[in-house]
């Protein structure tokens, strides 16, 4: 299975994560915004993990903690209030219709509000990585993360 992700039809090795959009604009737009939510929440999990990883020379509970400390929806709402003047007027309808949708779940330790708009956040990386258009999303969320979050200042980012 892992072959099927990691190798194209010649056996070469690609990124996944930036492939072409799996999905038309379209159908995406069509989407409950829980579904674009729920993708997003592991694309973002995915680049915070990667940008915590670094080169990998600290230990995984260190490593954990940098991540929680950016994967909470109280983090997530201070980034997304951050990139909100650079939204486009497609992607603020998007992170509208997350922030609005229905939760079949509680914000543990968390305000109803910060998980709010943690799930426009995702909704927004979920829609972005369903286009394809993980440029513009990494841009957007190096512009969101403080300068504090930079990882250990060693200018690591993912693109």
């Amino acid at each position: 299975m892992e072959a099927g992700i990691n190798a194209n039809a010649t056996g070469q090795n690609r990124d996944f994560l930036t492939e072409t959009p799996c999905m038309p604009r379209e159908k995406a737009m069509q989407m409950s915004a829980n579904a674009l939510a729920f993708l997003g929440d592991a694309v973002f999990e995915l680049y915070v993990r990667k940008l915590v990883f670094g080169e990998g020379k600290h230990g995984t509970e260190r490593m954990h903690k940098e991540k929680a400390a950016i994967v909470n929806a109280k983090a997530q709402a201070g980034l997304l209030a951050r990139i909100a003047p650079l939204l486009t007027e497609e992607e603020q309808d998007i992170v509208r219709r997350g922030r609005n949708a229905k939760h079949h779940t509680t914000a543990k330790h968390q305000t109803v509000h910060d998980y709010n708009q943690a799930t426009g956040l995702e909704a927004l990386c979920g829609f972005l990585y369903l286009q394809g258009e993980t440029v513009r999303l990494c841009e957007l969320l190096r512009a969101g993360l403080p300068d504090s979050q930079m990882i250990r200042g060693s200018g690591n980012t993912i693109s």
